[in-house]
């Protein structure tokens, strides 16, 4: 008797693979590497972010542009975010739109769901999301959802304020 093949699922011909459990999880490997730091797993929570030597607004647009640098250099967009709690960083992202086939992979929501996973929570008052540009409105209100504090832009940080819904 003939083997049966698997039903073909949503992970086709679009992601590069055959829809084969092999072959969505080779997929699934190069989606957790465009994540800094992530690898799917609970030792990710554990994985250290490198902090600014001198923390405060201008270190953390610092590290928000080498974000920028890791996503240029895997042939994304050019966008970088990281999350900041407490004065230490707490989630990094870069934009992943393109490598991961995701439209919703922006710097900024890359960089919060760093944070939620790493904090063990969706809640992240008190926050504060520093990107190397403006936030557009669904990352704007993704923000809002997650109940940051306050955002901020560009080299020179510039003060985006409270985030809002749209």
């Amino acid at each position: 008797m003939k083997r049966k093949q698997p039903p073909t699922t949503a992970m086709g011909p679009h992601c590069g693979c055959d829809g084969s459990r092999r072959a969505v999880l080779r997929w699934f490997a190069g989606l957790a590497a465009a994540v800094p730091g992530w690898t799917g797993s609970a030792s990710a929570q554990q994985a250290e972010i490198v902090q600014p030597r001198q923390p405060g607004p201008a270190g953390f647009v610092e590290r928000a542009f080498e974000m920028r640098r890791v996503s240029i250099a895997r042939g994304d967009q050019a966008y970088g975010a990281v999350v900041v709690k407490d004065g230490r960083i707490v989630g990094e992202g870069i934009s992943a739109v393109l490598t991961s086939r995701d439209p919703t992979a922006h710097a900024e929501r890359q960089a919060m769901r760093d944070a939620m996973r790493r904090l063990g929570t969706p809640d992240l008052a008190g926050s504060e999301l520093y990107g190397t540009s403006r936030a557009c409105p669904m990352c704007e209100a993704a923000a809002f959802q997650a109940r940051i504090s306050r955002m901020y832009y560009g080299v020179a940080a510039i003060d985006a304020g409270v985030p809002a819904l749209r």
